[in-house]
């Protein structure tokens, strides 16, 4: 899967966990740009984002992302 095909299916992820289909998210993408972001909204889109590309996150991978590009970077290393 190619950089740009985890964008695009992450970000319709964002889409759908945020009910939200004008959302646009970009590698700068925190919880503080998307409204609704909270932390049940957390555990929800990494569940969704599992789920999306069958991929399984650690605690510590996931308290380690800053960005929603850290999230495709983690998501690059494990859809290998």
């Amino acid at each position: 899967m190619t950089n740009e095909e985890i964008r695009r299916k992450l970000n319709g992820v964002f889409q759908q966990v945020f009910d939200a289909p004008e959302l646009e998210v970009g590698d700068a993408t925190t919880a503080e740009d998307v409204p609704g972001w909270d932390s049940l909204a957390h555990v929800n889109l990494v569940v969704a984002v599992e789920k999306a590309f069958s991929v399984r996150f650690t605690t510590k991978e996931v308290k380690g992302l800053a960005n929603v590009g850290d999230m495709i970077r983690l998501i690059e290393r494990r859809a290998k």
